[in-house]
């Protein structure tokens, strides 16, 4: 697996593929990337692909008694997300744009993450 990716901690992103809501699935919502994982190529996302784990049950320092179940969410891949423009809302292919910058005299390129659909930066 690549080491780079276009999805990146932070972007809004579209489940693509997958078991529809209407069957108990993800596809169709979105959500915020919290983590990205490029040598697996699988990015965590808040709310999506949650998964049921037994903890198993123990006590705090305090006293108080830990375990029981616990939702957390599980890593997808990332083939089967897309960014969500933000300007329609709806997802959207990643093109990158070389854009020279003028600092301290000198022009420095950098690259720009734009939404295909929209034009717009992300």
């Amino acid at each position: 697996m690549s080491k780079s990716m276009k999805i990146k901690k932070g972007d809004l992103v579209q489940v693509i593929s997958g078991r529809s809501q209407k069957n108990g699935g993800d596809r169709g919502k979105q959500g915020k990337v919290i983590a990205v994982f490029p040598q697996q190529g699988r990015v965590l996302v808040e709310g999506i692909n949650r998964v049921t784990k037994h903890v198993k049950a123990g006590a705090t320092a305090r006293g108080t008694r830990t375990g029981g179940l616990t939702h957390t969410e599980a890593p997808i891949h990332v083939s089967n997300v897309m960014i969500v423009d933000p300007e329609s809302k709806k997802p959207t292919r990643i093109k990158t744009r070389v854009e020279t910058v003028e600092r301290g005299g000198r022009q420095k390129a950098s690259r720009v993450r734009v939404a295909v659909a929209s034009d717009k930066d992300l």
